[in-house]
């Protein structure tokens, strides 16, 4: 089983003045891959704050989920925060989700989602919007379980049969 965290980052949101359903989304689309939510929160978009949650669940969980605060506001700053905890990127994972969302509206290629790995933990950030989220995750899904078995250090082949 993959444990997760997932964070919205939200100035509204974290102020009760906006519903959350990006965050909900997220947990439900991942009973596919056999993962559990272990912790959920709403956040500020305050880069210290998300990156000391972001350092206190890359010790606790497999995967840690963002959403939200990857656009280019002047107070979008998950990737920033995001930078500044991971050790390795991932960079692969954010261009396929760009990708797909190019295929149905041009304003893709303004994400500046970035996903890499802390110690054990692989940290994905996904957009704010619902659509966007399940278009982003829906084409990474299937390689996460992949992912976090090759972070946790197994060593077989990662050719598909």
């Amino acid at each position: 089983m993959i444990t997760v965290a997932v964070l919205t980052l939200s100035d509204k949101g974290s102020k009760g003045e906006r519903e959350d359903t990006s965050g909900p989304l997220i947990q439900e689309m991942l009973y596919s891959i056999n993962a559990q939510v272990q912790h959920y929160d709403i956040l500020p978009d305050e880069k210290d704050l998300i990156k000391q949650k972001l350092i206190k669940y890359s010790g606790e969980v497999d995967l840690i989920l963002t959403t939200g605060g990857t656009g280019l506001s002047p107070r979008d700053v998950t990737p920033e925060a995001t930078l500044e905890v991971i050790e390795r990127q991932v960079p692969g994972i954010a261009e396929a989700m760009r990708l797909e969302g190019l295929k149905k509206t041009n304003r893709a290629m303004l994400s500046r989602a970035v996903a890499g790995v802390k110690g054990k933990c692989l940290i994905i950030n996904l957009p704010g919007s619902p659509k966007a989220v399940r278009e982003g995750l829906s084409v990474i899904l299937d390689a996460i379980p992949h992912a976090i078995e090759k972070i946790k250090g197994d060593t077989s082949e990662c050719a598909m049969q």
